[in-house]
């Protein structure tokens, strides 16, 4: 897909005022961390053969992509967002439980998305450093999974002092509770570009996400209606 940023004029930009709050006055992001129920979602990828790592990373980022507060950029001096943005991640190595980052293009189909990641997988995955994969779009934001820990809190820290306005996001080890999978999900953003309404607003989002699985799984020719990420509960 071809990536288009679109400049903010500031002088009109109805969040102006807390840019400026929240990067000059007192810089803050914020993080959030929030139980969700994978059951449906998780069954329906597996009967579709689907691992569901990708169909994961295809539905996170495809409702970041509707909320054009999640895909704010700085090019130079130039504040602008991006159309859509690209799942940045990491392969993880059995051999030496290291780590490399990787980066998958976007689709809005799921059936070529997950043809991009298998495709990325099989190439990179025995390439070790902590970078796998050269050319990262600069509409990539990072997102993973932490398959070993459900955590109820997990926070982010960047050091390197540059603005970073793209949502950092991390899954972690789902757990069953009354046969259900939870499994808990972390949403990290620059609190001068959206606050917490925003980021409330795309966890009912993923929890209304139903009309979109209609189309995103389909089994033996059928379109199987799917339920994605029902019944999101904040364990606090």
């Amino acid at each position: 897909m071809t990536t288009n940023f679109t400049p903010i004029d500031m002088q009109t930009w109805q969040r102006r005022d807390y840019f400026y709050y929240f990067t000059k006055m007192m810089p803050t992001g914020f993080n959030v961390n929030v139980d969700v129920d994978i059951t449906a979602s998780y069954d329906a990828a597996k009967a579709a053969g689907y691992r569901f790592f990708p169909v994961y990373l295809h539905l996170i980022t495809r409702l970041i992509s509707e909320q054009p507060e999640f895909m704010i950029a700085q090019r130079g001096e130039q504040l602008g967002h991006y159309d859509h943005l690209t799942p940045a991640y990491s392969l993880f190595h059995e051999d030496d439980h290291t780590i490399s980052g990787i980066w998958t293009a976007y689709d809005t189909d799921l059936a070529t998305f997950n043809a991009h990641y298998m495709a990325d997988k099989e190439r990179y995955s025995s390439q070790h450093g902590a970078v796998a994969k050269p050319d990262q779009p600069e509409n990539a934001y990072m997102i993973n999974m932490n398959p070993w820990l459900h955590f109820n809190n997990y926070t982010p820290l960047s050091f390197n002092g540059l603005p970073n306005y793209l949502p950092v996001i991390e899954a972690g080890k789902y757990v069953i509770e009354n046969d259900r999978r939870v499994m808990p999900v972390s949403f990290t953003i620059h609190h001068a570009v959206a606050d917490a309404w925003h980021v409330s607003h795309f966890f009912r989002e993923v929890a209304a996400s139903a009309e979109y699985a209609r189309h995103l799984v389909k089994i033996e020719r059928a379109v199987q209606t799917v339920f994605f990420f029902q019944n999101i509960s904040d364990p606090h």
